[in-house]
């Protein structure tokens, strides 16, 4: 199983879309569970990312392995990314990645985090982000089973 807990909500209707596109294609190899928290607009970054933490929080269990997508995290090819993920359901079925706010993570999440994961060293808006990762969460499943998509 995958969770994916972001913060804040899709508002475009085109990322709400090809949101749907990847949960269908995803749905033929793992269950996966979306969870929206709201981002917080509070001025003082502190006090919003540790309200965004504690929100976050509330979906992670003991058995999560948890995946925070972080601008300081390794960066992996897609085929890497592919073999890591076969390696972590190996020792977890619940893999939960985080995508932060538009402040990042509180250091108490990237803390409790099993692994830390940058796409990139260039910023994405969320939204787009969130596509990404789902496209990449398929393309892994489809090297894994050796399936025509990644090329």
């Amino acid at each position: 199983m995958i969770k994916i807990i972001c913060v804040g909500k899709i508002k475009e209707k085109y990322f709400v879309d090809a949101i749907k596109e990847y949960e269908k294609r995803l749905s033929k190899y793992t269950k996966l569970e979306i969870i929206e928290v709201m981002d917080s607009n509070i001025s003082d970054i502190n006090k919003a990312l540790k309200i965004e933490q504690d929100a976050i929080i509330k979906h992670i269990n003991e058995k999560d392995y948890l995946i925070l997508l972080d601008l300081d995290g390794i960066e992996l090819s897609s085929i890497e990314l592919s073999e890591e993920l076969e390696k972590i359901e190996q020792i977890s079925s619940n893999l939960v990645f985080v995508i932060g706010g538009s402040n990042g993570v509180s250091d108490a999440l990237k803390q409790m985090a099993k692994k830390r994961i940058s796409f990139s060293r260039l910023t994405f808006p969320h939204q787009l982000f969130r596509v990404l990762l789902l496209e990449q969460l398929y393309r892994s499943y489809k090297i894994r089973y050796h399936e025509s998509y990644h090329k």
